[in-house]
């Protein structure tokens, strides 16, 4: 008969609560964009380097930590109302912009082709100091959520 140590190395695998959490690009469908666009990517390549950098290094941060350990001191915000289920990460530029990148979190990500749970970056905004992003630049980005979330496996880039 088994013991109850021998019962346990024989058990599957877990995955810590602290492992980091994999980064991903959403990737636009070929169904949806001919081009199959990324646009967390060229949101960051159209960023002053600087600020682009800031932003990587939050989300390697929160993934790293992992997301449910990460405390967000006004760099990582979950949003809420019609963006519940978007996170954020935020960042001041020159000339007095603000930027922001969209991001969703897969835990279960092994279940939708991400090989693990997963940070998955949408698109950003940037918009000028103390002003608000316009309802349809959240549609857009909740446009661009649905799109991703509706096809199994996640359509990242790759």
């Amino acid at each position: 008969m088994a013991t109850r140590k021998q019962k346990r190395s024989d058990s599957p695998p877990t995955v810590s609560a602290r492992a980091p959490w994999r980064i991903h690009f959403f990737q636009r469908h070929v169904a949806d964009d001919s081009d199959c666009r990324v646009p967390a990517r060229e949101f960051l390549d159209a960023c002053p380097t600087p600020v682009a950098a800031k932003l990587i290094a939050v989300v390697k941060a929160v993934a790293d930590a992992p997301p449910p350990m990460f405390s967000g001191g006004g760099k990582w915000e979950a949003m809420h109302g019609a963006m519940n289920g978007f996170y954020e990460v935020r960042v001041d530029g020159p000339k007095r912009r603000h930027y922001r990148l969209f991001c969703v979190l897969e835990r279960l990500g092994a279940e939708h082709g991400l090989d693990g749970p997963s940070l998955v970056l949408i698109t950003g905004k940037d918009k000028p100091f103390r002003s608000v992003l316009s309802e349809a630049d959240y549609a857009e980005v909740r446009s661009l959520g649905r799109e991703f979330s509706k096809r199994n496996p996640r359509s990242v880039a790759r």
